[in-house]
């Protein structure tokens, strides 16, 4: 087993490996950029190396500083999880040729799968249906315009070395290709460190339904059933849940059983996800393969009752599963809902900024992975995804309405949110009803705007918070000055230090 891991993540996911650690007796070690130095995953570590810059191409994507602070730290392991370089196979085989266990897919695997065209070729080998689309990826206007022109507008730019929404960009015209390239191959590089695209037909009304799997290094390989994932903006997910009321069973065993054969096609080990669009007939495409973590995991472990954390670690440890596809039952439903900093009245732009005030929701059935507190900035570099909000119930309805409680209770203030926008997307009757697809946000929410009166309340609870905050801070402080012993490290005593430049 493993003893000791170095998470080259940030914010949320970071945490959440590390938590999962903890309960496996595993010491962690942290990565941060200057803006993380004081962030919640840089604390919750046992240890933390500094980085040199804020910009991800010289912090959380330096595979050459990312591998010093294993070295430095004396970890067995590194643990990408999602965004950065979770799909990089060169830093798979970097990590490999190290000495270090890279906790994901090998390289091969993920050359096999992380070029998306590669993995539409895998796809149609295993006789699961694919998108019309690029044979090979570029960033050539001319190229991608000559197969629009076979395939037909509109289309849809995909990055070739990643997912997440990011490089994603639909064209309807002729006229705006050359433009919509430029910036999805801006935009892939920047998130991926590689600009090539590629590009689909565009499916019209479709639903995003994906299936999880997991894969050994013994060759055996399941599936932990499907997420919808259609409530979308700007092609990234930010409601998702399982199981989805899409499918049927027969449906979703054939799904299910495409999913594998993908797994098996490309010879897949570690957590992955396979991802479908779904037309309304029922018919089905293979998009891509997700090979990490997803942001969305959650619902599948409140459903499955699995720790896909632990799973990643025990299979890259070279452990076999230990359970078989019969075993693996479903239990209620879940829903996620994501939250951001970002401002959803103008177009979703990211809000950064110091958060002022943070309250948490609680309850039965509730669980929220949060990367931020009280008084820690939120940073312009990164993602802004501030936490994750999931709800489980025995039904659907009984989730929907933990999920309504949980977000009116949750308040994050001092940076604009999408909690109001996503309290009005799970209450809506569409929504209940479970009438979506990857086009609900722009037809049932394009002017949306705030209830004023929500807010009001919102405002006047952070204002009596911080009136009691400022006399207990007062207190505080005084007792820190008065037992205040000189020479004692406060790293020390919490059991955590650091190792910075």
């Amino acid at each position: 087993m493993l003893e000791k891991i170095l998470i080259a993540n940030r914010g949320e996911i970071a945490l959440r490996i590390i938590r999962t650690c903890r309960e496996m007796g595993i010491r962690c070690a942290a990565v941060y950029a200057p803006v993380d130095r004081d962030s919640v995953h840089t604390l919750a570590a046992d240890e933390a190396v500094a980085l040199a810059d804020d910009e991800p191409a010289r912090s959380y994507l330096d595979q050459g500083a990312i591998l010093a602070a294993a070295r430095a730290t004396g970890a067995q392991a590194i643990h990408p999880g999602y965004g950065f370089l979770a799909e990089n196979a060169d830093f798979a085989q970097a990590c490999a040729d190290a000495g270090l266990t890279f906790i994901g897919p090998p390289a091969d695997a993920l050359r096999a799968v992380g070029d998306k065209t590669e993995a539409r070729r895998l796809a149609s080998a295993a006789s699961v249906p694919v998108i019309p689309g690029s044979a090979e990826p570029t960033s050539d206007p001319g190229a991608l315009a000559a197969e629009a022109d076979g395939i037909g507008l509109p289309v849809m730019l995909k990055a070739a070395a990643g997912g997440g929404g990011k490089g994603m960009r639909r064209v309807d015209s002729r006229e705006e290709l050359a433009e919509a390239v430029r910036r999805a191959s801006n935009e892939a590089q920047s998130a991926f460190g590689d600009g090539r695209i590629y590009l689909e037909r565009c499916i019209q009304n479709p639903r995003h339904v994906e299936v999880q799997v997991l894969a050994d290094s013994q060759g055996r390989a399941v599936h932990l059933f499907e997420r919808e994932c259609s409530i979308q903006r700007r092609h990234q997910k930010i409601v998702e849940e399982a199981p989805s009321t899409a499918l049927d069973e027969d449906l979703r065993a054939q799904i299910c059983a495409a999913a594998l054969r993908v797994a098996r096609e490309s010879g897949y080990q570690n957590a992955g996800t396979v991802e479908f669009l779904l037309e309304p007939g029922g018919a089905f495409y293979f998009m891509e393969v997700n090979a990490r973590l997803q942001v969305e995991h959650p619902v599948t472990e409140a459903i499955c009752g699995l720790d896909l954390v632990r799973q990643q670690i025990q299979i890259a440890a070279g452990e076999p599963l230990g359970f078989d596809q019969e075993s693996i039952t479903r239990r209620g439903h879940a829903i996620e809902c994501r939250i951001y900093a970002e401002d959803p009245r103008a177009g979703f732009l990211p809000s950064p900024g110091r958060v002022l005030y943070l309250h948490a929701p609680a309850g039965p059935g509730i669980r929220f992975d949060c990367g931020v507190e009280a008084g820690s900035q939120v940073p312009v570099h990164y993602d802004p995804i501030l936490a994750k909000l999931i709800a489980w119930g025995a039904g659907r309805e009984a989730a929907l309405a933990r999920m309504a409680r949980a977000l009116a209770e949750t308040a994050i203030l001092g940076v604009d949110t999408d909690i109001e926008l996503l309290l009005d997307i799970v209450s809506s009757e569409t929504f209940r009803q479970g009438r979506i697809d990857t086009g609900f946000l722009e037809r049932h929410f394009p002017d949306w705007r705030p209830d004023p009166a929500r807010l009001d309340a919102l405002l006047l609870g952070w204002l009596a918070a911080e009136a009691e905050g400022l006399t207990r801070a007062e207190s505080q402080a005084r007792q820190r000055e008065e037992s205040s012993v000189p020479g004692i490290d406060p790293w020390r005593t919490l059991g955590r230090w650091r190792m910075e430049d």
